[in-house]
């Protein structure tokens, strides 16, 4: 396992980042450890619901963690508004970092995620295998 610290700067999209980092290094799988920072836009799937909830406004990354693989990333974050609501569920494409997101990836070259249906949730999960060597 390597850790890699990362800054995201201002109007990056928070999940595309962290997919093209993966891609960008050569892996397969990675978890986020943590994040921290701010977004000016967010996309969050609350539980249960089947569309994402759009939140605007000056909104403080309290907390991100998830996984990383080729075929997508599956990562929660909590989110506090300039009230001190919070907010929390699956990140979708269109979070917009406002000034920073600090964020810590765990890498995991041997090893290799991807999403596969499961019969029993109804959704695509993770599935886990070593990552094959090169040939």
């Amino acid at each position: 396992m390597l850790a890699l610290p990362l800054r995201l700067l201002p109007g990056q999209d928070l999940r595309a980042a962290l997919q093209t980092v993966l891609l960008e290094h050569g892996l397969a799988a990675a978890f986020v450890v943590q994040g921290i920072g701010s977004l000016s836009v967010a996309q969050l799937r609350l539980a249960g619901a089947s569309q994402a909830t759009t939140l605007r406004g000056d909104l403080e990354i309290l907390t991100l963690a998830g996984t990383l693989s080729p075929d997508g990333a599956h990562l929660h974050m909590a989110l506090a508004d300039a009230q001190g609501r919070v907010t929390g569920g699956h990140v979708g494409a269109g979070c917009i970092v406002r000034t920073t997101a600090e964020i810590l990836l765990a890498l995991l070259p041997e090893q290799r995620f991807s999403r596969r249906p499961d019969p029993t949730t109804g959704f695509a999960e993770l599935a886990i295998a070593a990552r094959a060597a090169p040939p």
